[in-house]
């Protein structure tokens, strides 16, 4: 995956240029920052997950599985890669019909914008259940190796369907998920919802009869139909389960607390509906797009550029760190990617956070020389660091000064109150 991290950015960088030549507005920076961010915390959280589920898989086809099958046979990685392409088919649709699946699930569908940021746009909680989708293949003795490469490729696959700029493709539309099939899996209206399940072939949702096709007089409108209204990556990934939690406390029957979480998303005991009522879903609601400025947005693109590259680094060296100084440099991630997200947010938390994490870090690296995994900076790298964070820091104090100062001015003044108020 850290290799294919380049290719990935060519790729929404041409995506990005091309949709500016048509003058399509598919793009936001808070969002693409939002769903970039959510892919980079699943893939900190990957670090130390994977091998929970490639564990569990390998125990149970050395140990259960009645054959091995020969890893050197084409035949075998084909076969593998069509069997784990079904199994994912069914993980996905229960990932919409399950309520405890849809809170892992639900990351993926909570931006409001459709482009190759929405695909990277992943979980952090799909490892605590996900895994059981796959033990088929394990019991039918498909080597952990198989399927750990099947996975990345079926994986992988999916990136390129989440875009708008490509129109319908004929007969590959038929046989593959494309980008129209995905468009309508990803669109709330009522014609799409819950449709194209399928990672790499639709037949199966064509064999499944939950196969939908995009139609030109209903164009797709992305989201989820409880809009999450934050860019918060851990509220992002906790929000559905908070809800679940707060359903299965308030429900006065025992069996309705269990049902909670195996019902599909939506669904709530009588009781509770009545007691706490949530709003209708309105399709035509504005996007969520809290005001901020030029500067501070530009200040939020190069921030996130530099922790991007940061993660990067994470994901190289956090397997061969101990675990203590491995979560202390993903805690380190997690911490800027929610200063970050309360930034966008327009909170003044987020300022104050942004500036514990750029000061201190330049404060802690000049004086300490080390980085997570460096064991020892020279003089001029330990200056050159603690340089960059410093400087993140004043211009982030001088950025949210000039905003405030100049927030303060366009407020109204007592005069100007009473002189609007008052009657002709």
């Amino acid at each position: 995956m850290a290799w294919a991290i380049p290719g990935f950015f060519v790729s929404i960088g041409i995506e990005m240029l091309v949709a500016k030549w048509h003058g399509r507005d598919v793009y936001y920076s808070n969002d693409a920052i939002n769903s970039l961010g959510l892919g980079t915390l699943s893939q900190i959280v990957g670090v130390f997950t994977k091998l929970f589920a490639i564990g569990i898989y390998g125990w149970c086809a050395t140990h259960l599985a009645p054959w091995t099958l020969p890893a050197s046979s084409i035949w075998v990685w084909i076969s593998g890669l069509l069997l784990y392409d079904l199994l994912y088919y069914w993980l996905h649709r229960l990932g919409h019909e399950v309520n405890v699946l849809w809170a892992a699930h639900v990351v993926h569908h909570q931006s409001e914008s459709y482009n190759l940021t929405t695909a990277l746009r992943q979980t952090g909680s799909g490892f605590l259940l996900g895994w059981i989708a796959y033990l088929p293949m394990a019991l039918l003795g498909y080597p952990t190796e198989v399927f750990a490469v099947v996975a990345l490729i079926d994986l992988l696959y999916q990136f390129w369907v989440h875009t708008q700029m490509i129109g319908r493709l004929g007969w590959f539309d038929r046989v593959f998920c494309s980008p129209s099939n995905h468009r309508a899996h990803h669109a709330v209206n009522e014609r799409y919802l819950d449709r194209n399940y399928g990672g790499i072939l639709i037949i199966w949702d064509r064999l499944f009869g939950s196969f939908v096709e995009e139609s030109d007089d209903d164009p797709p409108v992305y989201g989820t139909r409880a809009p999450l209204q934050s860019w918060n990556p851990l509220w992002a990934n906790v929000e559905v389960y908070g809800a679940l939690l707060k359903d299965a406390w308030h429900a006065r029957n025992w069996l309705d607390k269990l049902r909670v979480w195996i019902k599909p998303p939506g669904w709530r005991p009588a009781d509770v509906a009545m007691r706490f009522p949530k709003p209708a879903f309105d399709i035509h609601h504005a996007r969520y797009n809290p005001p901020m400025s030029r500067a501070l947005d530009v200040y939020c693109i190069v921030q996130f550029a530099l922790l991007l590259l940061i993660g990067v680094h994470f994901l190289d060296t956090a397997p061969k760190l101990a675990w203590l100084p491995a979560a202390a440099y993903a805690a380190y991630l997690v911490y800027g990617l929610l200063a970050l997200g309360f930034l966008l947010e327009s909170r003044s938390i987020g300022v104050w956070l942004e500036l514990l994490r750029t000061a201190g870090t330049a404060a802690l690296v000049a004086i300490g020389r080390r980085w997570f995994g460096v064991e020892h900076l020279d003089a001029w790298a330990a200056a050159g660091v603690a340089t960059a964070f410093e400087i993140g820091a004043v211009v982030l104090f001088l950025v949210a000064d000039y905003d405030r100062r100049h927030a303060d001015a366009a407020a109204p003044r007592p005069d100007d109150f009473i002189r609007m108020t008052k009657l002709p």
